[in-house]
């Protein structure tokens, strides 16, 4: 299921160069273009390796939107496991699942008073639609069944443990609070139930 594996550097918190490898899969029955990043070849290590599974973002992953905090869990989750080792998979399902045209919709929606959620319902579309069982493909394939987790998000935990991935440990982000996503956060801790310490 592995396609190729080629080492890339990478920019982790001041230090350049730091070597990884970019993994892409063939036979991801959605076909989207899902890829992992493996820090320190912690796929070959004998303890469970830290793992996080990050939706892709484009506003906050790459413009750095005030909107969410997404950005800023991605670059917490790569200076991390730069340090200690890790898998990131990142996965293109902008938007909780909805795409990235649809969400652009929904950023609308919000700006005249809806939730993150309240917005995606008013577009047709439910909660969450992103689906987990590909990530657990995708660490199936890299020999990865036990996992140390970086999330906050319940849905992820119950998901992959429904495929079969075991989860040793479950290791939570910072609440990355700026001028724009306070009750974005605090929408995710109510109605999502993501485990945030505000303090």
């Amino acid at each position: 299921m592995v396609n190729v594996r080629a080492r890339v550097p990478f920019k982790v918190g001041l230090k350049s160069n730091i070597p990884a490898d970019l993994l892409s899969f063939n036979g991801l029955e959605s076909g989207k273009e899902h890829v992992a990043v493996i820090f320190r070849d912690a796929d070959k290590q004998s303890q469970p390796p830290l793992v996080r599974m990050h939706s892709e973002c484009l506003t906050g992953d790459v413009f750095h939107s005030s909107r969410c905090d997404c950005g800023e869990q991605l670059d917490e989750t790569i200076n991390k496991m730069g340090e200690h080792g890790g898998v990131l998979l990142y996965l293109r399902q902008e938007g909780r699942g909805i795409g990235l045209y649809n969400k652009i919709d929904a950023y609308e929606l919000q700006s005249q008073g809806m939730n993150t959620y309240e917005a995606n319902n008013h577009l047709g579309f439910g909660d969450d639609l992103r689906d987990f069982g590909e990530a657990a493909q995708m660490l199936k394939a890299l020999g990865v069944t036990t996992i140390r987790l970086i999330t906050n998000n319940p849905k992820k935990i119950r998901e992959l443990e429904e495929h079969g991935i075991e989860i040793a440990e479950v290791v939570g982000t910072k609440a990355h609070v700026k001028d724009g996503n306070e009750q974005y956060l605090k929408t995710k801790a109510a109605h999502g139930k993501h485990r945030f310490n505000f303090d």
